[in-house]
């Protein structure tokens, strides 16, 4: 939703999102300025004509979906010169991230379900994209504690879901007695460009 307001505000692009459930495209349609259309469908099988796009982007998805037929998909969708942008989680990331102490089993949990460099490269070389770059980029932030905390309470990241439900409440509790007043958060990111 960030994304596209973005685009459509700030690069006076015309955008089109796609969200599978019909719950979250309500809510994200009372969030989106003009100029956001919105569609209900999934990567694998996006409801666009051929080449309708110059320019398409995934953002923190590839590890939700089945990536050959969502990047097949994405090269239907682009025009001959079009390009196609995925942010993910660098692999180097896991084991760094900031709560992964408090939960063991996260950092091998989310290794199993996102893509490493390689495979990004060979799945999309196999879906016609040539010319593709992988770019690491870094980005450090300091939260209070309370707003680190609400985070997991909340379990922010879809991880959680996956994550046996005692050892959330155990790291829940563990970092409410031992996270410091300030949290620093480090992202290990990945941007991928295609063409």
């Amino acid at each position: 939703r960030l994304l596209a307001a973005a685009l459509a505000e700030q690069a006076q692009a015309r955008v089109w999102g796609v969200e599978p459930s019909a719950e979250m495209l309500r809510v994200a349609r009372g969030r989106v300025p003009r100029g956001v259309g919105l569609k209900e469908g999934r990567a694998e099988a996006l409801p666009f004509k051929d080449a309708w796009f110059e320019r398409a982007v995934m953002s923190l998805v590839v590890h939700l979906v089945e990536r050959p037929a969502a990047f097949a998909e994405a090269r239907r969708v682009l025009d001959g010169e079009g390009r196609l942008v995925v942010a993910t989680f660098d692999e180097s990331h896991f084991d760094h991230w900031w709560a992964a102490r408090f939960f063991p089993s996260l950092p091998d949990v989310d290794r199993r379900r996102f893509p490493t460099r390689a495979q990004l490269g060979d799945e999309l070389g196999a879906a016609g994209f040539a010319d593709v770059r992988l770019v690491p980029v870094g980005d450090t932030e300091t939260i209070p504690r309370e707003v680190a905390l609400e985070r997991l309470r909340g379990r922010h990241i879809s991880t959680f879901a996956l994550l046996d439900p005692a050892e959330v409440a155990a790291g829940i509790e563990r970092a409410e007695r031992e996270l410091p007043q300030d949290v620093e958060v480090r992202l290990e990111q990945l941007v991928v460009v295609a063409r």
